[in-house]
């Protein structure tokens, strides 16, 4: 028996996980011949998608540095995924060594994997939970032990938004989690576009995988930021968000959207 009830078996690896084909793409080493298959079939109706989620990693890496830098030394990061090196509590405290962090998904294997990255460490933990019941993932004791809600925190939603449906309500579940942030909160946010190439032989290797991609318009993205001040440069394609190095060639395709905005008090 695993954590928080779960049994190793339990673990579905007769399908594509979107978690799993993500670390393949970035290189990782937690994925199984599904999610390999799903991953170059993906390249090759897409080829932009491999440098696509690299991208968007090097995007968090930043709007963590961002945040951690503007003084928020506590992060909740929704829909972790698999551990991939940095990871965003190592990313923070090379700015502030006391920075907290509250990981959280849903899929059994991430939970196993991050719990042994972390260990024992008790400023961080690991959540099993699910970003469809935004009210139990902020009142679960494993968060509230790493996150005092009365300061400001970082919220990361990094590539997950996208795998709920509108019958889902995403907005409400964000305003949820937005309502539940203190004034000098963060909102840190990537999010699946089709605005740049048609993502339909995309959509359809997700399809097949556990959770299906559903791809939003800019103006659907930005909606997610309402009650929050997006800074500057605003919503971007993530390699032309605060970019600290020249953005890879086939930026201008890649299909993922980021920003940074700050809740007002």
């Amino acid at each position: 028996m695993g954590q928080d009830g779960f049994r190793p078996e339990e673990i579905d690896t007769s399908r594509p996980h979107p978690a799993r084909v993500y670390d393949y793409l970035l290189g990782g080493k937690d994925h199984y011949e599904v999610d390999r298959r799903a991953g170059d079939e993906l390249v090759a109706v897409a080829p932009e998608a491999r440098i696509g989620v690299r991208a968007n990693r090097a995007f968090m890496q930043r709007a963590v540095r961002y945040v951690v830098g503007s003084g928020v030394r506590q992060i909740l990061d929704i829909g972790t995924g698999l551990p991939t090196s940095p990871n965003v509590h190592e990313i923070a405290r090379e700015v502030a060594p006391d920075v907290r962090v509250a990981y959280v998904d849903n899929d059994p294997i991430v939970n196993v994997h991050a719990g042994a990255l972390l260990g024992d460490s008790g400023a961080s933990s690991i959540v099993l939970a699910d970003l469809r019941d935004p009210r139990a993932v902020v009142d679960h004791p494993d968060v509230r032990r790493v996150i005092d809600f009365g300061e400001p925190v970082a919220l990361l939603l990094v590539a997950v938004l996208h795998f709920l449906t509108e019958a889902e309500r995403p907005g409400r579940i964000v305003a949820t989690l937005r309502d539940a942030l203190p004034a000098g909160s963060f909102l840190v946010l990537s999010h699946a576009t089709g605005d740049f190439a048609d993502r339909t032989s995309a959509q359809a290797v997700y399809d097949k995988a556990s959770a299906t991609m559903n791809l939003r318009s800019r103006a659907e993205v930005e909606r997610f930021f309402d009650g929050f001040e997006l800074v500057e440069p605003g919503l971007a394609q993530v390699p032309f968000w605060r970019p600290d190095t020249p953005p890879p060639a086939g930026s201008g395709e890649i299909g993922f959207y980021g920003g940074v905005a700050r809740k007002a008090g």
